[in-house]
This record gives structure tokens, C-alpha cells and sequence, in this order.
């Protein structure tokens, strides 16, 4: 079982991704607070932490989580192109991964050369859609569902 690290939202494109320690994820909204959470394909976002330290080391360069700025930071469980469809729970909530978060510009806008380096292995995380609400806190287990 997978562990959950880290929760972040942001209230506006170009604002600081927020931590927190805890949140309700719902189908409406989902992480709470965060302007992206409507109901459409990239609802949540989640953010490998051994992907992302991948791409940390191609830079030669330690850098915290939230320059992804992806909604949650998850250990111990590997996302990947094989994991479309599949249910992922963490915490009290369940999430469908619908697709891979390709990197955008204004990665490298943040560092230059993050974009290239997230871009192989999903190292840029998973989009999903909330399948049911419910609360989450850091140190929540998290595991996909047998199917």
C-alpha cells in the first residue's frame, strides 16, 4: 500500500499551489478550494513522488513537489499508461485515472528543463475524475482497487 505525502490546490491560474493537511474531495468540486475541480478529466491531478524525484535527479536539482503543481503526492504506487481506467483510492475517496498530465510550457517557465524531464514514464503525473467524495489527510493509505 501507497502512502498519501502531499495535498495542494490553487484558487486561479498562475496562483500559488496551497498546502494542506487534510480536505474533502468531492464529485462536484473536487479538492476542495481548488479552481480546476469541476467535474471534466482533469479534476485531480497526482503526482508520483519516485517519478518525480526521476526528474529531479535529470536536472540535478532538488525541487519541492508543488513546481509540478499537481494536487496530490502519492508514494508507493506506480502510475503509468496501464493504469488508464483503473481506480485508485486514497483515504476516504476514490479517483478513475483517465490520463497521463503532459507537462506544459510553463514548466520550464518555473525551471527550465523540468518539461523534458517530466515528460518520459508519466513522470508529470496522472489526471483523474472523483468517482466519490470523501475526506483525505496526509499519511492516508493509498492503493488501486482490485477490479
Amino acid at each position: 500500500m501507497g502512502e498519501l505525502l502531499g495535498i495542494t490546490y490553487r484558487e486561479g491560474t498562475k496562483k500559488p499551489m496551497l498546502e494542506i493537511d487534510a480536505c474533502t474531495v468531492s464529485e462536484q468540486t473536487g479538492v476542495n478550494g481548488d479552481y480546476r475541480g469541476k467535474p471534466n478529466k482533469r479534476q485531480v491531478t497526482v503526482l508520483c513522488e519516485e517519478k518525480w524525484r526521476a526528474a529531479c535527479a535529470d536536472l540535478g536539482e532538488e525541487l519541492h513537489w508543488t513546481t509540478r503543481r499537481a494536487n496530490l503526492l502519492v508514494r508507493g504506487v506506480a502510475i503509468g499508461p496501464e493504469c488508464i481506467g483503473k481506480i485508485l483510492k486514497v483515504g476516504g475517496m476514490t479517483l478513475k485515472i483517465v490520463m497521463e498530465t503532459d507537462p506544459c510550457f510553463r514548466m520550464d517557465e518555473l525551471r527550465p528543463g523540468l518539461k523534458a524531464a517530466l515528460t518520459p514514464d508519466w513522470r508529470g503525473g496522472a489526471c483523474c475524475t472523483v468517482l466519490s467524495t470523501g475526506d483525505i489527510a496526509v499519511g492516508d493509505g493509498v492503493a488501486f482497487l482490485e477490479e
